[in-house]
């Protein structure tokens, strides 16, 4: 049963030979014998073997068996001599004229390569003219194997850079072609043939476990000795038609095992005879046109449709939306590739293999694919993927307090309930943990098809879940029944304990088992129908065994310690108010329409608010031990590895010399002729020097810190080390500026090449390796307006200014050499000038102080652009920092093979191009600017900028050619370089390759689909993935040889991975991701630049420090460095299905992980990059990560790893990733949950006399009638406490953070810092907004990528624009939460409120204090000018920003646009947001705020259910609210209705008056005002003044209100237009002529809906607004707080500080006359507003009416 192909002599192998047979690839045996490594004939450091030693050890020789040999198996061959890379000293550029015109040096004749160049050629050749794929995609995919194989024959023969290269594509074992035709079974395709039906009756034929398990290792045999037999000839071709078939592929690169059965298709085709006698070269194009344009299209036509020839989106949800992991899964499963249909409905499978590839044009897609996974947006996911977490917890906390309450279930008269029955009671913990299963089961079937490969085994597993609930919950049953009764003896009591024990074997096993491998293991299984989904999703690579521990270890401690705490600080607290409260009725109240059912019961409903509470508490304290054992992991992982401040100073610089020496340079035969201190010193000195020349240091500091020669005394030259390195004394101040950036760097140089790195290889024998940055918009190069220019009236701050005051030193230093330079430029016309004119030249200096020149001809103003975009967040910093790469390996290959130096004698130019060379062919540098051919005028000169200065730079682009009307245009990828010549016609550059693509790539959100078109132009073995805000320094860019070691491909064994034995050395799972530190450069502009650079900082370092060492790190993008075969070949870098992979490289890391890739993290490498930096700019990226987390929840990723990973892996993975934001979640519930305890508590202490007791506890005698509540004030001071170290152990990483990196005084400094610049407000707000994105998010969707702006944060933002942005996710829930507190505080006051002030609080106000300026007076009052206008904007006509606007914009989540598009013209505001599902709205939008508002009801209703002084019944509470919440909503409908039939009449005559509309809508808006506060009076007064209990009709009445509004929008209004027709039409009574059509008629009755609710909300709007800027007013009148506070934001001096803004005359006396008259108006409005309030308050006895209706209400 060989397979058809593989193995037998193909008679087509070889067209330049048929002789050529594979014996002719041996190597002639050679008198060398083969040492093996870390023999002592060699010295250990050397993996070469010094020159002169016996035996030459190369690395990585080809121990390649003769295949003929039979028995000899272990017949070693070295290389021929002549391999150049084993001998640097005799290198083949020894004579100057040798070997510079060769593309790929090591594939050279000279080293018995299988296949010359030109015949690797000829098969891309022969394979393009087969198969018709373009010709540049087969001149760019040559091109790229040939650097794969160069980059790989350097370091090993020519024959095993083949064989691994086709190992690790095609055949080896962890191929992932190789992978996936097992998985799909199509072993026994090929075997069986196509006689016999193929797909499912095959399978069910092999019967019986042993002979599958036999069946399936005999054929992985047959595997390997296939792919050994093969010639050298069709590996290579197996290669190329392989990377043909990728390199065309544009979107379907996303779905991997598609491309290996298209590979699959085409590589049977080949060897049909039909395709070996063609002769004429089918056409060019026909690969792209037949196989790949298809599939693309299926994929467009999922998420687009054309209307009026644009694509528009579609509107539907990742569930209907079948996405790339669905198109990719139909290929795991032989049942999913017999589902492949042609369009004549013959199946492909029917056909022989051979012929398949040929009829796959014939496919209709349409009908092939499904859902194989449902995202559907629901919490439930949750439940599914975490179940876990949710059993260890909730079931966990269920033991412990069922167990400590026993009064609840205790019978009517006794205090505590029997043995048995607390047994039994106790034990229902078990079933907890069931229904928690069983939950997790049903949800799991609504998100998984019911296809062949899973739904059976759920099943199962419901029918066990349901018989062990039967088991954890049937004996209370009967023991509840039978308790009581005395003649049973000991049965129930037995039952019960059994009951308990299985209850704790259930939990237990639920909690640790993964729920993929109970009940039929989809992990382990050793059933073929797991296979697939075990390769694919399962394949996780095992730890080492000390890390493995490590992980245990850490969560063992992790959770004994949280549950030892948790039982006595939470739960045994909580025993004695649950003790007082469980029983206890209310006496003596009375409601008229409930009588006493509900107010008796009110301390009960209390205890079941308070039990919610402690189960959130319960939470939060696993994550407050989660972040205190993985710092003191992480911190020990850090001195283990050698990493810390506390290795004493001096002996990390005395010993630089010796560790650059020993770790950073392949110094294996130099030893002999150079001095280490000479190759040392020219490696620091190029180091110092590129720091001289980025202006980080003065030419005094470079001298103190340079090598120099002198003259030594015997009259030799010699070098002197720099005094830096000779007395340390720990000052370095007479080195490097203070703190500044040379420091950082060189210490952290210094520092990091301590720790244990991994052996460098000889410069020309590393592996080559690609940048790959995607460019959108970013600024590539700032330009001179916008560095001296001020962006608007409220910046007050040029850019260069600004960058003046954060790096002075840098400055200076640039400015003297621009004098420098313009004193050489101008010659010596200074010395004529003679030296009475001394005090002339400081004037003449002021323009280069300023600006940093003088004339402004373009080479001087150049600089300064440079200078400034060098320090701000560009492309050109970016890309200065990355072409470092190149400067260092010129820098290496130049210090460690002098042989060249000197060869080239004196010719400085050639031997610049023999470097140049050597650093072209190991590293390469692509950007992919995707709009690079609709760039600007500006951002193409700043493009050929960048080309000019870096030639070697590549950019892909995207070039459209439109088509003939009607067709689409063509797309294609194309590769320039600063190489590329000009065309002259066009001015634009001839490209390199042109390659068309299937149709538009951007399909997704972009990035991703960005980095995919390019792809396919990366060169080498390995990508660094880079984004547009990044840096590199050139100490960093030194270490790339040892980084790239971190793949652990350096020496690979010598002996074939497809042989008998030789096959095992290539066991280890492949490294597929290293990650590395960044430092964020942001970090010193300011508190908020400083919080978003140590959240990076810690969670960049720290974290993953712990993290990848127990197996949890994912790959989170920046400066990650990744195996680019291993990923290439499994869907690519980054997944890109549009909203559901917004976070697009986490999942890449999920992805890598599933399919059994190793990623690991270095620590002593960093990258710089740039983070946000105002505090919009946070927020928004937060929101990002907290949608894109949302969308994570729902991914079938998240739902592997969730089911499937072993409990450890699975807790690290959970607290690492999603744990951190359910966290938020919970911190933000346990404050909202927590007011509504304080709520009830203070009803009851408001109401009820409580019992006053003595120290100990006891109740004090003589208080007849009182209720003692005591334990339960003692429970809400232990739950602040608790909620304040929650919230507290924030900070904890970081100071940590920097005690271990930079000491015990910066620490405390930094930490301070924080501290006094209010960072705790910020961090609440953030928690907020975090929790809110992600919750927003699971209802509704529309997770899009955010651009984040990377600007300098000193534009003030108008308080309406961040009322605007903030309302939604943060202020209206602070607000209702102070109203809250506001009652807890006036009924149960404790100090420990304050806390809950100050964090409330900063939910509301926190967007105002972190604004530059916000205090400033005049832009205050010119914001509270804004803030009216804005409040009253755009109902006569269209404006950007008004609060109709924002309104309409924060609905249409829930009602969704119109489809049509009618004749206006859509306003841009809306992103493309589908409508929410009506079960989501259902439940967030009816019941859940009917619910709220029932909560707060009845709270109401028991205060007002007390006799009054007189001992008079009250009147029913329920209908004083309805008539009170439900009044101001009729008021506005009779308003609005006789608004509407006024405007009806006059509208249409008023037409010339443009006002009109505005008028009306300002006369319903204040009548609307007055109505809500008439209404409040009018309650207050009912309340007969009394503030606590106004304060809960308030909150009810806004809880009311608020649902009412919520289920008119959800119910009764239907889509909205994508315009503002409609209002404007209701204002001014035109309803024609506004292209509304027939629905003319029905619009009017949605619009009253909307008016009706829009009314109430202005009002609300108007008076939250005037709120807040009370509260912000009083700072405003403190003296110099302007300047306190900017010291505070930007962390500069006073006398630092930024200017105030210079207005003309004109504008300051504009300005005067607005702040005089809207200064008039803030106070009359503030003051009545205040009146209202503090009046009635202060004569609340004289203001008495009688009236007899109040009375009854």
């Amino acid at each position: 049963m060989s397979n058809p192909g593989y193995g037998q002599t193909n008679p087509f192998a070889n067209p330049s030979g048929p002789g050529r047979q594979q014996q002719s690839y041996g190597f002639p045996p050679s008198s060398y014998s083969q040492s093996r490594y870390g023999e002592p004939e060699a010295s250990p450091n050397d993996p070469y073997g010094s020159q002169n030693s016996s035996t030459t050890r190369l690395a990585g020789t080809a121990g390649y068996y003769d295949q003929n040999s039979g028995s000899d198996y272990n017949q070693q061959y070295a290389t021929s001599v002549d391999s150049h890379s084993s001998y640097p000293s005799i290198s083949p550029f020894a004579d100057p004229g040798l070997g510079t015109g060769e593309p790929y040096p090591a594939w050279s004749a000279d080293r018995q390569i299988p296949m010359s160049t030109e015949e690797i050629e000829d098969v891309f050749i022969d394979l393009a003219q087969k198969f018709g794929f373009q010709r540049d995609s087969m001149r760019n995919m040559f091109d790229f194997l040939m650097h794969l194989l160069d980059s790989r024959a350097s370091r090993m023969t020519p024959n095993q850079a083949l064989l691994t290269l086709h190992a690790d594509y095609i055949g080896g074992q962890h191929a992932n072609y190789r992978k996936w035709y097992f998985a799909a079974q199509l072993n026994l395709d090929d075997a069986v043939g196509q006689s016999q039906n193929p797909g499912l009756p095959r399978l069910k034929s092999v019967k019986g476990q042993t002979v599958k398990h036999n069946h399936l290792d005999s054929a992985l045999n047959r595997w390997r000795n296939a792919m050994n037999n093969m010639s050298q000839y069709d590996r290579l071709r197996q290669i190329a038609l392989f990377l043909l078939c990728w390199g065309e592929a544009g979107n379907v690169r996303f779905v991997p095992e598609t491309l290996c059965f298209i590979f699959k298709c085409a590589d049977d085709y080949y060897r049909s005879p039909e395709c070996q006698n063609r002769v004429e070269p089918v056409a060019e194009g026909l690969y792209l046109n037949t196989v790949i344009k298809p599939l693309y299209r299926f994929m467009r036509d999922q998420g687009y449709e054309i209307m009026d020839g644009k694509f528009v989106r579609k509107e539907k949800d990742h569930d209907q939306i079948i996405g790339y992991d669905d198109i990719n899964q139909l290929f795991w499963y032989p049942e999913g590739l017999s589902k492949i249909v042609l369009n004549d409905n013959s199946r492909l499978v029917d056909l022989a293999p051979t012929q398949r590839f040929m009829k796959l044009g014939r496919v209709d897609w349409n009908r092939v694919f499904f859902k194989t996974y449902f995202e559907k947006r629901s919490s439930m996911h949750l439940a599914v993927n975490f179940n876990r977490i949710w059993i260890l917890h909730i079931s966990v906390y269920y033991f412990y307090t069922a167990f400590n309450s026993p009064k609840v279930y205790a019978p009517k008269n006794t205090t505590s309930p029997s043995p048995q029955m607390q047994w039994s009671a106790v034990a229902l913990g078990g079933a907890v943990s069931t229904g928690i299963m069983i939950l997790a089961t049903l949800a799991e079937f609504s998100y998984i098809p019911t296809t062949w490969n899973n739904a059976s085994h759920l099943t199962t597993r419901l029918i066990i879940l349901l018989v062990i609930l039967a088991l954890t919950a049937g004996p209370t049953f009967y023991i509840a029944s039978v308790d009581g009764r005395t003649d049973l003896n000991q049965v129930p009591l037995i039952l019960g304990i059994v009951q308990f024990f299985i209850s704790v074997v259930v939990t237990l096993a639920f909690g640790l088992i993964p729920s993929g491998r109970m009940f039929g293991d989809r992990v382990a299984g050793k059933a073929r129908k797991y296979m697939a989904s075990q390769t694919f999703t399962a394949s996780y690579p095992a730890l080492e065994r000390s890390a493995r521990s490590a992980s245990i270890i850490l969560w063992i401690l992790i959770f004994s310690c949280k549950f030892v705490e948790s039982y006595f600080f939470l739960t045994t607290s909580f025993s004695s108010p649950i003790a007082v409260m469980a029983r206890t009725k209310v006496q003596g109240c009375n409601d008229r329409l409930f009588g006493s059912s509900l107010c008796s019961n009110q301390v009960p409903f209390a205890l079941a608010i308070m039990y919610v509470m402690d189960l959130i508490l319960f939470f939060l304290d696993t994550y407050l031990w989660y972040i205190i054992w993985s710092v003191v992991f992480s911190i020990g992982r850090s001195f283990s590895l050698g990493l810390s401040i506390w290795t004493p100073w001096k002996d990390i610089f005395t010993r630089l010399p010796k560790r650059i020496y020993a770790k950073l340079l392949a110094t294996g035969e130099m030893e002999v002729k150079y001095k280490p201190k000479v190759l040392v010193s020219q490696i620091w000195n190029a180091v110092i020097i590129s720091m001289y020349r980025e202006h980080l240091l003065s030419i005094d500091h470079v001298q103190r810190l340079l090598y120099h020669q002198v003259d030594g005394p015997d009259g030799r030259r010699t070098l002197r080390a720099p005094p830096f390195f000779t007395n340390q004394t720990g000052n370095n101040s007479a080195f490097f500026p203070p703190g500044g950036e040379a420091e950082r760097r060189i210490s952290f140089f210094a520092s990091s090449l301590t720790t244990a790195i991994p052996e460098p290889l000889p410069v020309d024998a590393m592996p080559t390796f690609t940048v790959l940055v995607p460019h959108y918009s970013e600024k590539i190069l700032l330009s001179l307006r916008e560095i001296i220019r001020e962006e608007d009236q409220s910046t007050r701050v040029t850019m260069l200014e600004y960058l003046k005051q954060l790096h002075p030193v840098e400055w200076d230093n640039f400015v003297k050499d621009t004098k420098i330079l313009a004193e050489e430029i101008d010659g010596d016309t200074a010395s004529m000038t003679g030296p009475n004119e001394k005090g002339s030249t400081k004037v003449d200096d002021l323009p280069f102080y300023c600006i940093g020149f003088k004339t402004s001809s373009p080479e001087y103003t150049l600089r300064t652009r440079i200078w400034a975009s060098l320090r701000a967040q560009t492309l050109y910093r970016t890309v200065s920092g990355m072409m470092n790469y190149s400067k260092a390996i010129k820098l290496l290959y130049r210090v460690e093979n002098p042989d060249i130096v000197h060869n080239f004698g004196g010719n400085t130019e050639r031997l610049e191009r023999e470097l140049e060379r050597m650093s072209r062919r190991k590293f390469k540098f692509a950007i992919s600017m995707q709009r690079f051919s609709k760039f600007n005028k500006e951002e193409q000169e700043n493009a050929e900028f960048l080309l000019r200065a870096y030639p070697d730079l590549q950019i892909a682009y995207l070039d459209e050619e439109p088509e003939p009307k009607g067709s689409e245009a063509r797309l294609f990828s194309v590769l320039i370089d600063g190489h590329s010549e000009l065309d002259e016609a066009t001015g634009k550059r001839k490209p390199k390759f042109r390659v068309e693509l299937p149709g538009n790539p951007i399909l997704g959100d972009g990035k991703s689909d960005n980095q995919n078109h390019a792809i396919i132009f990366y060169r080498g073995e390995y990508l660094q993935l880079i984004d547009a805000n990044q840096d590199n320094y050139l100490e960093e860019c030194l270490k790339i040889r040892n980084i790239l070691g971190e793949f652990e491909e350096y020496s690979v064994s010598s002996q074939s991975p497809y042989a008998q034995w030789g096959h095992k050395e290539f066991k280890k799972a492949p490294v597929a991701i290293v990650g590395t530190r960044e430092y964020i450069f942001s970090e010193n502009i300011g508190v908020l630049g400083d919080i978003a650079a140590g959240k990076e900082q810690t969670f960049g370092t720290m974290t993953a420090r712990a993290l990848a060492w127990i197996g949890g790190k994912l790959h989170y993008g920046h400066p990650d460095f990744l195996n680019a075969t291993f990923m290439n070949t499994r869907g690519g870098v980054s997944k890109a299905q549009k909203g559901l992979h917004l976070n697009e490289d986490i999942f890449a890391g999920m992805n890598a992980f599933g399919r059994g890739g190793r990623i690991k993290h270095s620590e002593y490498y960093q990258c710089g990059k740039g983070r946000d930096l105002g505090f919009g700019t946070i927020l928004n990226f937060q929101t990002k990560i907290g949608t894109g987390m949302g969308e994570q929840m729902l991914s079938r990723e998240y739902y592997y790893l969730g089911t499937q990973l072993p409990i450890d892996r699975f807790l690290t993975f959970y607290y690492g990733h999603p744990g951190f934001h359910i966290n938020n979640i919970l911190v933000i519930y346990s404050i909202q949950i927590f007011m509504l305890t304080l709520v009830y508590l203070g009803t009851l202490n408001k109401q009820l006399l409580i019992c006053k007791v003595d120290s100990t506890g006891n109740v004090i005698g003589g208080q007849p009638g009182c209720y003692n509540l005591q334990p339960v004030f003692d429970w809400i001071k232990r739950c602040i406490v608790s909620i304040f170290l929650v919230f507290f152990i924030a900070f904890l990483p970081l100071f940590l953070q920097e005690l271990v990196e930079r000491g015990t005084g910066k620490a405390i400094l930094r930490l301070g810092k924080h501290f006094l610049s209010l960072s705790p407000i910020f961090e609440v707000f953030s928690t907020q907004i975090y929790s809110q994105a992600i919750l927003s998010n699971l209802t509704f969707g529309g997770a899009r990528y955010i651009a984040t702006g990377r600007g300098f944060a000193t534009t003030r933002i108008s308080f309406s624009i961040l009322y605007s942005r903030f309302a939604g996710p943060s202020i209206y829930m602070g607000m209702r939460n102070l109203l809250l507190l506001l009652y807890a505080t006036m009924t149960i006051w404790i100090p420990h409120l304050i806390y809950f002030w100050i964090s409330i609080f900063s939910l509301c106000i926190a967007p105002f204090l972190f604004n530059p300026h916000q205090f400033s007076f005049v832009d205050f009052i010119i914001d509270y000018r804004e803030f009216l206008r804005w409040m009253s904007r755009g109902n006569s006509r269209t404006k950007a920003s008004s609060w109709y606007g924002y309104c309409r914009l924060s609905r249409t989540m829930i009602t969704g646009y119109k489809k049509k598009k009618l004749g206006h013209p859509s306003e841009k505001l809306s992103g493309d947001v589908p409508r929410a599902g009506w079960k989501t709205v259902m439940f967030s939008e009816i019941v859940w705020p009917l619910c709220v508002a029932t909560v707060f009801i009845i709270a109401y209703m028991f205060v007002k259910s007390f006799p009054d002084s007189n001992g008079d019944q009250p009147p029913s509470p329920l209908i004083r609210i309805a008539v009170i919440s439900l009044g101001p909503i009729v008021w506005n409908a009779a308003v609005l209705l006789a608004l509407f039939f006024i405007s009806l009449m006059l509208g249409p005559m008023m037409d010339s008056w443009v006002k009109f509309a505005s008028v009306m809508a300002a006369l319903a808006h204040g009548l609307a005002l007055l109505g809500i506060i008439a209404f409040f009076e009018f309650f207050w007064f009912l309340e007969l003044w009394d503030v606590s209990h106004a304060v809960l009709g308030v909150i009810c009445i806004i809880a009311i209100q608020r649902a009412i509004q919520k289920i008119l929008i959800a119910v009764f209004l239907t889509r909205e237009y994508k315009h503002d027709e409609t209002n404007r039409a209701w204002w001014t009574g035109k309803w024609y002529g506004r292209g509304l059509g027939s629905s003319a008629i029905s619009q009017p009755a949605r619009e009253f809906i909307v008016k009706i609710v829009e009314m109430s909300l202005w009002s609300s709007d108007f008076l939250l607004g005037h709120i807040l800027l009370i509260a912000l007013t009083p700072p405003i009148l403190i003296p110099f707080v302007n300047q306190l506070h900017s010291t505070m934001l930007f962390w500069l001096r006073p006398s630092k500080q930024i200017r105030a803004p210079l207005f003309s005359t004109k504008q300051k006396r504009q300005r005067r006359w607005i702040v005089t008259k809207y200064t008039v108006v803030y106070v009359i409005v503030v003051a009545f507003l205040l009146a209202l309030v503090i009046l009635p308050a202060l004569f609340r006895d004289e203001i008495t009416f009688n009236c007899s209706i109040c009375k009854s209400i």
